[in-house]
């Protein structure tokens, strides 16, 4: 019997963690919208980011939120910036955690893109404080 990677120990590590950081709400709706043609991409981020990466124990799901946040503010990932600020409330990051990392990209990749993912951050943050109060 060939495995595929839906049935891959990897994969379901990956979406059991992916799951954790992201969420069930955001998980589903990313397989909803999943097609024939991105279906490999989704496999590949499931297993390789997710069960690869993510579910290493050297890190904690916090220390990786905070580098994840910084690497993807560093490039410019606007969407995945959000994404990934949002996600803290499961990884346990703070915002504190994130000004700090902010505040390394500004010195090491520049603060053109620190203030930018700064805004992004805010934004995403009174969100989520708007989410709550309901």
């Amino acid at each position: 019997m060939t495995e595929t990677p839906l049935s891959s120990d990897r994969y379901r590590e990956g979406m059991a963690t992916r799951r954790a950081v992201l969420g069930d709400v955001h998980v589903d709706r990313a397989q909803v919208a999943t097609t024939p043609f991105d279906q490999p991409f989704q496999e590949l981020i499931t297993e390789g980011a997710w069960g690869t990466v993510w579910s290493r124990p050297q890190l904690t799901k916090r220390e990786r939120s905070i580098v994840t946040i910084a690497l993807l503010a560093a490039l410019g990932q606007d969407d995945e910036v959000a994404m990934h600020v949002r996600a803290t409330i499961n990884t346990g990051a703070t915002r504190d955690d994130v000004r700090e990392a902010l505040l390394h990209v500004a010195i090491y990749a520049g603060v053109p893109a620190a203030n930018h993912a700064i805004k992004i951050a805010k934004q995403v943050f009174e969100q989520m404080d708007a989410e709550r109060a309901l």
